[in-house]
């Protein structure tokens, strides 16, 4: 749309090797009629490869962060661990799409629900793909909490 579309090479450079067409076309088969949908479409349209390498940036602070807490013991309804969850969702916020924290739960579900999220995150540090559901999962109940439902 404004031009900024990265080439293939572009795009697995700060994208990694988890990028690839065939992600991007079964993504858009489940989601593309979702408002979620366009909505990151149109925001991922206007990055440069300098915005791409700060959400990779991002995405790795995230992991630390996750890492970080596992390490040091702490369960994932641990402030820590939640403050992580929070801090993944807001990234997905900025970056992509307008995210409740209830969808943000059903993401987290995904993670282990598609053996590949589950790989993407175990590959990392074993048991972080739970850990993260269960986080996200301590966090969207805090915020349910908080909001009085």
């Amino acid at each position: 749309m404004s031009g900024n579309k990265l080439t293939k090479d572009e795009q697995s450079e700060p994208l990694g090797d988890g990028f690839s067409d065939e992600h991007a076309q079964e993504a858009e088969q489940r989601w593309g009629d979702t408002e979620a949908w366009q909505q990151s479409q149109s925001r991922m349209s206007q990055r440069t490869k300098k915005d791409w390498t700060r959400i990779q940036s991002e995405v790795e602070s995230s992991n630390a962060a996750f890492v970080a807490a596992m390490e040091a013991g702490l369960p994932a309804t641990s402030a820590t661990a939640m403050e992580a969850a929070e801090q993944h969702r807001l990234h997905i916020q900025r970056w992509f799409y307008e995210i409740t924290s209830q969808v943000h739960r059903n993401l987290g579900d995904m993670y282990l629900a598609d053996p590949r999220f589950t790989k993407n995150y175990d590959d990392i540090k074993p048991g972080m793909a739970q850990y993260v559901r269960d986080a996200i999962h301590a966090n969207a109940d805090r915020a349910a909490q908080a909001a009085g439902r």
